[in-house]
């Protein structure tokens, strides 16, 4: 038995038709009778779990919200983004492209999610926020203000290596650009031992001149207001 069906209320957005969803049955939080946000077709919300889209909420192209995630508010979900679990995307936040919100995930704000990025865990992107590329926030990460996540990936090495706009994780280290920066021998080698000294003497230079450099570009995009 179908959970909601599409009434004829409907939204213009970008030469696509949406229309609002109707709750068939009481399921959740959700009431029989609740009006929901717009899909521009069923496929965008399954019909199954507790999956809602509320408020002036949209979802549209080959998106699609499933599982017990809900997308309300003014938030937008487009093209082949995916959002699941128990995640909820919210206020006026996008997520769009490939991109995947998943597991106990909150993205809201003005919060960009696009690419091919993932956010999941229990992790947070909020405010003004943009995380892009293939780009990856998981565990209790918190991604909040203007921040501009699309990393740099080093391989290669004894230890992967990515680099956002402010941070890096380098192994299962994850500090700020800076912090690594001041990191002495002593507290490398406190991370993973003599072999983590080795590679951070050898590499050290080249590792923070492009981490310095990404971090400086992503300060001008700021200012930019790009």
């Amino acid at each position: 038995m179908k959970k909601y069906e599409l009434t004829s209320e409907t939204r213009i957005l970008c030469d696509l038709t949406l229309y609002r969803i109707k709750a068939l049955l009481s399921f959740g939080s959700v009431d029989e009778g609740t009006l929901g946000g717009f899909v521009e077709k069923e496929g965008n919300l399954s019909q199954e779990g507790y999956a809602w889209v509320c408020g002036d909420a949209r979802v549209s192209g080959d998106a699609r919200v499933s599982d017990n995630a809900w997308v309300c508010d003014n938030a937008r979900v487009c093209d082949n983004a995916r959002v699941s679990d128990n995640a909820w995307v919210c206020d006026n936040a996008v997520v769009s492209d490939n991109a995947w919100v998943c597991g106990n995930a909150r993205v809201s704000g003005y919060a960009e999610v696009s690419g091919y990025a993932r956010v999941c865990g229990n992790a947070r992107v909020s405010d003004d926020a943009r995380v892009s590329g293939d780009a990856g926030v998981s565990g209790d990460a918190r991604v909040s203000g203007d921040t501009v996540v699309s990393p740099i990936s080093i391989t290669g090495l004894d230890y992967p290596i990515t680099i956002t706009d402010t941070h890096m994780k380098i192994g299962c280290e994850y500090h700020s650009i800076n912090d690594w920066a001041k990191f002495s021998f002593d507290e490398i080698q406190y991370m993973d031992g003599k072999s983590a000294v080795d590679q951070w003497e050898i590499y050290k230079p080249e590792i923070m001149f492009i981490a310095q450099q990404h971090q400086m570009k992503a300060k001008q995009r700021k200012n930019n207001g790009n």
